[in-house]
């Protein structure tokens, strides 16, 4: 029987949790109806030797499946939904749209939510760095305007059903958390919560939270 094992934290702050990264990975396993096991890291234990062998720069989530050693969230979403219809349609054209657009969430919407969450940690009310939040706060916008277009009145971006596509988008969408962005796109705050509501999200999500909460420092319990 093959083996999967994906590594996670055994605990994060409150503002992380529910959003790293290992969660997208539970996700679609769940999806995908595949079994895995837990490599629950500890402080500093993600940069020892053994670990960047897996995983080279140290992070969350590495996959490990019977020899087969994947790192980077999306690759190994990407290497599930291979294995199952209901990520990523058999349909040679329906593929090559999913991961377009699961390239689209990684490389194109998420990385202007990254860094408002970094200006954000180090101090959104920092005189000094407003003018770069608000052009932030702009390019954000426009990718969210451009993602509500193309959802339009659609529940999801490819084929008219949910996919891998879905899957990271909606992950990526959640990290805006934090701020009331996604109110003021009424139909994207739908799509996140269509996403949220799936019962393999919502295992997925409570096994992540689950292992923080048995793991919290005395103090954050």
């Amino acid at each position: 029987m093959t083996t999967i094992r994906v590594s996670a934290y055994r605990w994060v702050p409150p503002f992380a949790q529910g959003l790293a990264r290992d969660l997208r990975v539970r996700w679609a396993l769940e999806e995908a109806g595949l079994p895995y096991e837990e490599r629950l890291l500890g402080f500093g234990e993600q940069s020892s030797a053994s670990y960047r062998a897996l995983q080279p720069f140290g992070q969350v989530p590495a996959y490990e499946e019977d020899g087969l050693v994947l790192f980077e969230s999306g690759a190994i979403v990407y290497h599930i939904a291979g294995r199952s219809e209901r990520l990523m349609s058999a349909d040679p054209a329906t593929r090559a749209q999913t991961l377009a657009w699961m390239f689209a969430a990684l490389n194109t919407v998420e990385p202007p939510i990254q860094f408002l969450i970094q200006l954000d940690l180090l101090g959104k009310d920092a005189q000094s760095a407003q003018p770069v939040r608000a052009a932030v706060l702009e390019r954000i916008g426009k990718r969210l305007t451009a993602l509500g277009d193309r959802l339009g009145q659609n529940d999801y971006l490819v084929g008219g059903r949910f996919s891998a596509a879905d899957l990271l988008m909606t992950t990526v969408l959640r990290s805006l958390r934090h701020t009331n962005l996604l109110s003021e796109f009424p139909l994207l705050d739908a799509y996140r919560l269509r996403g949220e509501e799936r019962p393999a999200f919502q295992k997925a999500l409570a096994d992540q939270m689950a292992r923080f909460a048995e793991n919290a420092p005395p103090q954050t319990q």
